[in-house]
């Protein structure tokens, strides 16, 4: 079904925007929750917590492409969310009964493969549901229902593990799983478009299959992507974590400090997601791709400047700038290497084990590296690799949003816009529309 005859009903947008809110806790788990726990509850030490905050990544790194896979194809979308959302809930509850070394670990890892499937999801479902043409301002609403949904779950962290239960962020997270069923159930499963879910074309069901998976992983630019994305999460991932295991040192309120680290970074991605979403809409993606990239070494460094609490939390505003910047346009970028493909989620999946891969070396090898030389030290060494991963995206990814096609007629990377020539199965971009905002009522076409 073309953009401009979509139409999706205020129940399934209203629907989609409460499963963002409530899976925005669920789809990390107990997040750097956990290390605070560990640090102050259990007396763990830097690299201990380490190897418990990587479990979760190398969790995901096993199930993130199988994930995308199994999205690209079925068209029970709804159900595995549902299934997920219960994994990810009886893993927290293992967490909270237990305070063996190996129990949390597998828990971790159990969460971690469970939450693989609500990236790809939320993308197949947002795009099946209001088409490609208004991906982008609707991406940027759901980041911003994510966020919004996280700040209410770091004060609900902050004030249980602090004056409640130090266990209480668990059995938070048990009860958010719930709300994000309801919610996944009430979007109407006659209104996605399940071809176009997996990044097909209009009207391309029936007529194309989906690229091969060889061919699509010759593409340089996504090759530079992945790779990008990797260096960006080996940087960032343990950088949060860190922060609340030393706000953590010798403090009773440690809980209430790390509530209030995510939940600047959380109002600060809010409007940037938004913002995100219009500018990579109107200016292309690299542009706001590489603000994103840019201010995580500035964060890195100013982590070493200053021990002050105050100081230490407002620093969270660069996290909230970046952070938001790269939830709402790597899907873009994604979107847009992988049109007539067929293959979007499956490219998410491996793009996202990429970023896991990152994930786990950060917390894993920070852990050591703070063990060893402190604090600073660690935070210099995940800066390094913050503009390590600004220089590969800025000379590896060229501007990706008119380039609507990833293979060429004969399958091979091109590495340019791919026009139709002839003959049937040749590839043509997609046209190119007037974005329509999307308010959460109905989808209608802006402009021709």
């Amino acid at each position: 079904m073309p953009d401009h005859q979509r139409h999706p009903s205020p129940q399934s947008l209203r629907a989609l925007d409460w499963l963002n809110f409530f899976l925005a806790d669920v789809r990390t788990g107990v997040g750097p929750f956990l290390a605070v726990y560990l640090a102050s509850a259990l007396h763990w030490n830097p690299a201990r917590i380490g190897v418990a905050m990587s479990a979760m990544s190398v969790g995901s790194i096993l199930a993130q492409t199988p994930a995308g896979a199994v999205i690209d194809g079925i068209t029970r979308k709804r159900l595995v969310v549902v299934a997920a959302a219960v994994v990810v809930s009886a893993s927290c509850l293992l967490m909270a009964a237990t305070d063996n070394f190996y129990g949390i670990v597998s828990a971790q890892a159990m969460a971690g493969i469970a939450a693989d499937i609500f990236p790809p999801a939320i993308a197949a479902l947002t795009l099946g549901l209001v088409g490609r043409q208004h991906m982008s301002l609707r991406i940027g609403r759901n980041e911003a229902f994510n966020h919004a949904g996280n700040v209410a779950a770091a004060l609900l962290a902050g004030v249980i593990g602090s004056y409640l239960i130090d266990r209480g962020v668990f059995y938070l997270t048990a009860v958010l799983a719930v709300g994000s069923i309801v919610s996944v159930l009430l979007i109407r499963a006659n209104e996605i478009d399940h071809q176009l879910a997996r990044g097909c074309d209009d009207g391309e069901a029936g007529k194309e299959k989906p690229a091969r998976l060889r061919d699509l992983f010759r593409d340089r630019r996504l090759g530079f992507f992945a790779f990008a994305v990797a260096l960006f999460h080996f940087a960032n991932a343990a950088m949060l974590p860190q922060i609340g295991q030393e706000l953590a040192e010798g403090k009773r309120a440690a809980p209430l400090y790390m509530s209030a680290c995510i939940i600047v970074a959380q109002l600060v991605m809010i409007p940037t997601v938004v913002l995100a979403g219009k500018w990579a809409a109107g200016w292309g993606r690299k542009p706001v791709f590489l603000l994103g990239f840019a201010v995580l070494p500035v964060r890195g460094v100013l982590y070493t400047v200053t021990t002050n609490q105050n100081a230490l939390i407002a620093i969270q505003v660069l996290d909230g700038i970046g952070a938001g910047i790269f939830g709402v346009v790597s899907v873009l970028v994604i979107a847009d290497l992988t049109q007539g493909t067929g293959r979007f989620n499956v490219t998410q999946g491996a793009v996202t084990t990429a970023q896991g891969i990152g994930a786990a070396l950060s917390t894993l090898i920070a852990g050591v590296i703070t063990s060893a030389a402190g604090y600073n030290a660690g935070f210099l060494t995940l800066a390094a690799i913050a503009l390590a991963a600004l220089l590969v995206f800025s000379y590896g990814v060229p501007e990706t949003k008119t380039s609507h096609k990833l293979l060429s007629p004969a399958g091979a990377w091109t590495g340019s816009r791919v026009e139709r020539t002839s003959g049937e199965g040749a590839l043509q971009p997609a046209p190119l529309g007037v974005e329509a905002e999307i308010h959460g009522e109905s989808v209608g076409r802006g402009g021709e």
